[in-house]
């Protein structure tokens, strides 16, 4: 009934699904990507059972927890579980493998599902996780595409993904755009997950070919590269890309259409900025956002702040595959670039 993970799990595994019997909160700071959250304990359950077996008695949290984890089981058989036939076969994990995944698994069993339980539970699952992204070297060809704000390398990135190569699109796993002005809506996931994302990511990699990564700093917003990664990448060589400025400002446009239609967002991220300028500079930057003068606010904050920031001497130390120019960020611009990186990545 117990089952040992000897890799990350990915499509191989001979089951139809994966449950993550924790409650809601420990499932969303992290959990295998793909599992399905049928929590036994609700947050406030797990709570309650826990202060029981600090404060008052074991015995007693271990009955009032058997019955709330027996309350549950039977909402999810009756909901979520309930076209399920008899063929299906899940693996169901909790903390450590033990009493919540345990004590579902043979509720599962009684019915006659072939389930069976990760050894260990989601700590086991966490320890590969670290030894590929904190313990060993990756074995991966990283190749780095640099270029300064607007330069459309995030968009090339796609472009490459799409003409078969390999790519790691960090940003998209973590859910922020690179930049003062790029956090997406929905907000990043906490690091553990974006860990378990991007690990998913690289064990499916083929270690023969190229991986194109954007250029990054150790940090995507609020999120932490991993130490192999970060490594690899500042390790790596680099493919620079040159693009016209007023083809970058007319790009930032399309790209941050949600800035462009509020003002006031706008201000806001503009004034993140302030630590880094004098103050003449940011009321100018003001000035163009009230006039709806945005191509000429985008002009000036590439040439006035994030140029300035690309040309720090970090990356001027980095080995050039060469550099790709172009003039617009068109589709078929892109598509000519990706032909290019590809060739001069060999």
């Amino acid at each position: 009934m117990a089952y040992t993970l000897t890799a990350l799990p990915d499509a191989t595994l001979p089951f139809d699904e994966i449950i993550d019997v924790r409650a809601p909160a420990e499932f969303a700071e992290d959990h295998v990507p793909g599992a399905t959250n049928l929590p036994v304990l609700s947050d406030a359950e797990r709570a309650k059972v826990g202060t029981i077996y600090v404060r008052q008695d074991r015995f007693l949290a271990r009955k009032v927890g058997a019955a709330l984890v027996a309350r549950n089981a039977a909402a999810h058989i009756e909901g979520p579980l309930a076209e399920k036939d008899g063929g299906w076969r899940p693996l169901v994990y909790c903390w450590r493998g033990g009493q919540r995944s345990g004590s579902f698994a043979s509720i599962l069993a009684q019915i006659g599902w072939r389930v069976e339980v990760v050894e260990g539970g989601y700590r086991s699952y966490r320890r590969l996780v670290s030894a590929l992204l904190y313990d060993a070297a990756l074995p991966h060809r990283i190749v780095l595409i640099d270029g300064g704000t607007g330069t459309g390398k995030t968009q090339l990135l796609h472009r490459l993904a799409a003409d078969g190569a390999q790519v790691l699109d960090l940003e998209g796993l973590a859910r922020h755009r690179g930049s003062n002005f790029g956090g997406w809506e929905e907000g990043q996931p906490a690091q553990k997950m974006f860990e378990s994302y991007l690990a998913r990511e690289i064990a499916a990699l083929d270690p023969t070919r190229p991986v194109f990564v954007e250029a990054e700093s150790n940090a995507i917003g609020r999120i932490k590269l991993p130490p192999s990664l970060w490594k690899a990448m500042r390790a790596a060589p680099v493919i620079r890309l040159e693009v016209p400025l007023s083809a970058r400002a007319r790009f930032l446009l399309t790209t941050y259409p949600d800035l462009t239609a509020d003002a006031e967002l706008l201000a806001r991220r503009i004034e993140t900025l302030r630590p880094y300028h004098c103050s003449d500079r940011i009321a100018a930057w003001h000035e163009l956002a009230r006039h709806g003068r945005h191509i000429a606010l985008a002009e000036r904050l590439i040439a006035e702040h994030y140029d300035p920031r690309y040309r720090r001497p970090s990356r001027e130390t980095r080995e050039e595959l060469g550099v790709v120019a172009l003039d617009t960020l068109s589709e078929a611009a892109l598509a000519r670039a990706s032909e290019r990186v590809r060739e001069l990545s060999g």
